[in-house]
């Protein structure tokens, strides 16, 4: 009776181990990455006798987790994959939010300020016209102004969040050594821990919610965690971390940092866009914010650059050149603040950034680099060295996109390194200085009449300056070595061999080509061109002039009556004067308005398909998880129904015992 008994206990014992596990099932339905268990029962030894073996019951042989490695893998590459797309979507939406929308975007400002530059340019004299323009200008600068703080906030949020970020990451980090541990240990008596290894996984889930990982599993069970190209974030039960940091090229940018034991590794490029949410912060900053910086600030400086040089070659209502309207693109703090010496330079080497040609700038920042055999500037973006030689003598500089570099004192040792950027703090940089509306200067510097006793019908256009410097100086046109000379620039014709010639006692400016003489065209618009090397000057002579007609181009001395200039400020709308290739001027470039919409429709377009892919990431996130728990997760109706049936089998073992007992009081009453 004792073998009948000891199977209906061990029958007991096993189907009270099969409801334990029920019920620890059916506690965790709702607990985070748990994966459902079941027993697995195997036969007890049977004992021999003479009829043959004879069983000796059921004993518990294992409870097995219910997970595959392979589904899980996939959750986890899943979410790290929707986390990076997930925050890359957050923050590109705001910037694209922030430039398309007309109360804060660039657009609305521009057209105000040229509508108001067409107003001023209709009516050159008129004070509440010109009043008009500086207030537009304030408002352009405002606006340019309130952008750039804005892409400084999420700057800052993107700086702070990997802080944050990667605090977490360290933590998970420490939570997987220690789980490392533990189940390293748990799993030496030969069987899994089924609830410690489900808890790890469930961290690991949450760590790549945070960084793109990759995960190896030893021989003991450990899990060995990698990032990036392959740095070992958790070996055994040793974990290194991760560290945000101020960059030593760019100390308003935070960069991520490896740090193992003494050593640590800037790996901000590896984990850019390789998951997580590090990956789609570093991706965004990369790709969308740090570019919207440059675009903004190339755009910002084009249009105080250009405004103020085409308002530098005419004559305002004083009579004097014009005043700047925007603060100088070159003004001193700003150029200085365009070069960052990085932290580990030895040398005492100061710089600046100037802008040459505002119409060559590129979105790209560059490095400086001092080397054995003199220096070389590498261009950023494609890594592409855009200039490099001997070191110029100090003072000194170097030209190359539309800047130069100037090297102004100190020392310069072999392998000092500076960030150079050109663009970056444009748009914070643009203000409106110019406060006196008088001093807008309209009017060209250049004027042209006909001798009131001609007796031809030739007439003069506007005399149109074409190119000279900005702002011009009025003693290189005026006075006896001035280009107009002291009684202007007389053109004589001569019906018989239709040319025109030109005398006066100017600097010597002569026709472009011609010298002194040109031949026109009688009854047709002739378009002329007169030059001294330094200034040019562009007029039309029509109608049909007789011989010994006079015409005279003088200095507009008074400024008055004359829109030249303004005519020209108003083109520059529609002017190619942005990203302009040196080698083709004019077939190349786009305008304020042109540049401002190509940086709008490239976020834009970046918005969309960020959407775009965070949907379908979604998906893949739902199907993954969706695969993971058609295998792992509790079901509770499947559970209830394996409750019912484990009650059964306790019940039916306990009647096992209960007929063993009986049997056996049978057998001791025969004996009494």
């Amino acid at each position: 009776m004792a073998d009948l008994l000891n199977i209906g206990l061990s029958g007991l014992a096993a189907s009270k181990n099969s409801l334990t596990v029920t019920g620890h099932n059916i506690a965790n339905v709702s607990t985070p990455g748990f994966s459902r268990q079941e027993t697995q029962n195997a036969t007890r030894l049977p004992q021999f006798s003479g009829a043959g073996y004879v069983g000796s019951g059921v004993s518990t042989a294992n409870i097995r987790r219910i997970a595959s490695e392979l589904l899980v893998s996939q959750l986890r590459s899943a979410t790290s994959l929707d986390s990076q797309l997930a925050n890359y979507r957050s923050q590109i939406e705001q910037i694209d939010s922030l430039l398309a929308n007309s109360q804060t975007g660039i657009t609305p400002g521009l057209q105000k300020f040229f509508s108001a530059v067409q107003v001023a340019a209709e009516d050159p004299g008129s004070v509440a016209g010109r009043q008009l323009l500086l207030s537009e200008a304030q408002g352009l600068a405002k606006r340019f102004n309130t952008v750039y703080e804005q892409l400084d906030k999420q700057n800052s949020f993107v700086n702070q969040q990997l802080v944050a970020v990667t605090d977490k990451v360290n933590r998970f980090a420490e939570s997987i050594a220690q789980y490392n541990d533990a189940i390293a240990l748990a799993k030496a008596n030969g069987k899994e821990p089924n609830d410690l290894l489900d808890a790890r996984e469930e961290v690991m889930r949450q760590l790549s919610q945070l960084v793109g990982i990759n995960a190896v599993e030893q021989d003991d069970g450990a899990m060995n965690i990698f990032v990036g190209s392959g740095q070992p974030l958790v070996v055994g039960t040793t974990a290194a971390k991760l560290s945000a940091t101020p960059s030593r090229e760019d100390p308003s940018k935070f960069n991520v940092n490896f740090i193992s034991g003494a050593s640590t590794q800037d790996v901000t490029s590896l984990l850019t866009g390789s998951g997580g949410e590090i990956g789609g912060l570093l991706q965004f900053r990369a790709e969308v914010l740090d570019e919207t910086y440059n675009s903004l600030g190339r755009l910002s400086i084009a249009i105080a650059d250009r405004v103020n040089d085409q308002l530098g070659q005419g004559i305002d209502l004083r009579g004097q050149p014009g005043a700047e309207l925007f603060r100088s693109v070159n003004d001193p703090l700003a150029a200085r603040l365009r070069v960052l010496a990085q932290p580990a330079n030895t040398g005492t080497g100061q710089l600046n950034l100037t802008i040459t040609d505002s119409s060559q700038l590129t979105l790209s920042d560059y490095e400086f680099e001092v080397t054995a055999t003199g220096y070389t500037v590498r261009r950023l973006s494609d890594q592409s060295a855009v200039s490099s030689g001997a070191l110029p003598a100090i003072p000194g500089s170097i030209t190359f996109d539309g800047v130069s570099l100037n090297l102004q004192s100190g020392t310069f040792n072999v392998g000092d390194q500076f960030t150079l950027q050109p663009t970056r703090r444009g748009a914070t940089d643009i203000a409106r200085q110019l406060d006196q509306a008088d001093q807008l200067a309209f009017a060209g510097p250049g004027k042209g009449e006909a001798t009131i006793t001609n007796s031809g019908n030739g007439t003069l256009g506007p005399v149109k300056l074409t190119s000279g410097p900005s702002p011009i100086v009025i003693s290189q046109l005026t006075g006896a070595a001035g280009f107009f000379g002291t009684g202007g620039i007389n053109l004589t014709f001569d019906a018989g061999t239709n040319q025109l010639t030109l005398a006066g006692s100017g600097s010597g400016a002569g026709f472009v080509p011609g010298g002194a003489t040109t031949t026109i065209t009688p009854g047709q618009t002739n378009t002329l061109t007169v030059s001294d090397g330094t200034y040019t000057f562009e007029f039309t002579l029509s109608g049909v002039p007789q011989t010994a007609d006079t015409f005279r181009l003088n200095f507009n001395a008074n400024g008055v009556s004359n829109n030249l200039n303004g005519l020209e400020l108003v083109g520059l709308q529609s002017k190619a004067t942005i990203g302009v290739d040196p080698l083709a001027p004019n077939t190349t470039g786009a305008s304020f308005t042109d540049g401002y919409g190509d940086l709008v429709e490239r976020v834009g377009t970046l918005t969309s398909q960020a959407r775009i892919n965070n949907e379908a990431s979604q998906i893949i996130l739902k199907q993954a998880a969706d695969n993971r728990d058609s295998l792992s997760a509790v079901n509770l109706d499947e559970e209830a129904a394996n409750l019912v049936q484990f009650q059964q089998y306790y019940q039916a073992a306990a009647q096992l015992i209960q007929v063993a007992r009986s049997t056996f009081d049978t057998l001791i009453g025969t004996f009494r």
